[in-house]
Formats: structure tokens, C-alpha cells, sequence
């Protein structure tokens, strides 16, 4: 900005850019230097570091931060401090001073009138936008609510729905449990039946062919006869288990 055109309609409206952008750097210099005196000042109140060997490491620890954050922030102020020099102290092309016909009181009236025009347009859209994002932030909030009274349902609904499958399935396994030990029983009381059947079977056999060496064979079968009624017995309470 040294030598432009710029610089020097600054300096003919006795403003100077660059003393100005000095003087916000050092102002952030001393905020800087005050808040970590502050700091170290509260830190060494709260460890009782005073007349200890700790002293220093606290004050290494806090310098270490401090040349972070020192750091960051020179950076940014050296962005800032181009940005300003070359687009907020910049003067646009075509820019010329007013002529000597015109009154400086004029010029500044008119300016001033400009200004608090365009302040008030800027307010009124401003209290705009700040009323229809409170209206959209209520909108939002009420949408909220309602979804998180659904969720608080939602898992109500789903965990007693739970409870009710898992009693469901508990009552079920009983049953089918208990229905399984009833047929166990029963099917053991047939076939300890059929057993005994059998054996009169085989013991009367045995006796016809003691007595009755010459009957007819046919009639010895009669006992085998006998087991295969017994079988289909056995088999008809084999397939009632399998369609449990």
C-alpha cells in the first residue's frame, strides 16, 4: 500500500491505515500478556507453587502454551492485517475527492443521510432473518419433541412386545414339556404292556408245541399275528410324537 494511490487519500483525510493496524496488534499484545499473568497468577494460587521447586516448571508449562497459542495467533494477525491493508483500506478505481466547490459540511450530510439509510435497511433485514430463524428454531423444536415423545413409545410399544414373546415362548416350551412327559408315560405303559403280552405269547406257543407237537403250523403263527397288532400300536404313538 506504500506509494499508492490509496496511501495518499489517506493521508490528504489525515488517516493513516497502517498506524491504526499497529495499534490493534499491540492492544491484542496486551491482552495477551494480561490473561496469562491472570492465568499464571491463578494457577500458582490453586498448586501452591510460591517458594517451591514446582515455580518453575509452572512457569515453563504456561510459557510452553503461550508460544503455542502465540504462535497461531501471529499467524492469523499477519492474514488479517494484508486483508485490511488490501481490501478494507483500499480505494476503488474511479475514487476521486470532492471538488473544491463542495462544502465539506454538504458532502458529509449527504453521507451521513446515506449511511443511516442503508444502516436501517441493513437493521430492518437483519430483525427479518432473526425473526424467521426464532420461528424456524420453534418449528424445529416442536418437530423435536414430538419425536422424542414417538421414540419414548416406540420403545414402550417394543419392549412389551418382548415380554410378551418371551412368556409366550416360556409357556410353550412348558407345555410342549409337559406334553412330551405325558406321552412318555403313556407309551411306557404300552409297551411294558406289549412286553408282557408277548411273553404270554411266547410261553403259550411253547406249550402248544409241547402238548401239540403235530398242530398245524398256521396256528403257531397266531402269536406273530398278535406282535404285529401290537407294532402298529407301537408305531401309531411314534408318529403322534413326531407331530408334536
Amino acid at each position: 500500500m506504500e506509494g499508492s494511490e490509496s496511501e495518499a487519500i489517506f493521508e490528504s483525510l489525515n488517516l493513516n491505515p497502517q498506524l491504526f493496524v499497529n495499534e490493534v496488534l499491540n492492544l491484542v499484545d496486551d491482552l495477551l500478556d494480561g490473561a496469562f499473568d491472570f492465568y499464571q497468577q491463578e494457577a500458582s494460587n490453586l498448586l501452591r507453587t510460591d517458594g517451591t521447586d514446582r515455580s518453575g516448571d509452572l512457569k515453563k508449562g504456561i510459557g510452553y502454551i503461550r508460544n503455542m497459542i502465540q504462535g497461531v495467533l501471529d499467524k492469523r494477525l499477519e492474514m488479517w492485517e494484508k486483508y485490511c491493508l488490501r481490501h478494507c483500506f483500499s480505494v476503488p478505481e474511479g475514487f476521486s475527492m470532492p471538488k473544491a466547490s463542495e462544502t465539506p459540511g454538504d458532502s458529509s450530510k449527504s453521507k451521513d443521510v446515506l449511511s443511516d439509510v442503508e444502516l436501517d435497511a441493513q437493521l430492518d433485514s437483519l430483525r427479518d432473518k432473526l425473526t424467521s430463524v426464532a420461528g424456524e428454531s420453534a418449528e424445529l423444536n416442536r418437530e423435536l419433541q414430538v419425536l422424542e415423545r414417538q421414540s419414548v413409545l416406540s420403545n414402550q410399544c417394543n419392549g412389551s412386545v418382548d415380554e410378551a414373546l418371551q412368556l409366550y415362548e416360556q409357556n410353550k416350551v412348558h407345555d410342549m414339556f409337559q406334553e412330551m412327559i405325558k406321552t412318555a408315560s403313556e407309551l411306557r405303559t404300552k409297551m411294558e404292556k406289549m412286553k408282557t403280552k408277548r411273553m404270554e405269547g411266547i410261553e403259550r406257543v411253547k406249550t402248544e408245541r409241547i402238548y401239540h407237537p403235530n398242530r398245524d403250523s398256521s396256528m403257531r403263527n397266531h402269536g406273530k399275528g398278535l406282535f404285529n397288532a401290537e407294532l402298529e400300536d407301537l408305531q401309531e404313538f411314534l408318529d403322534s410324537i413326531k407331530n408334536m
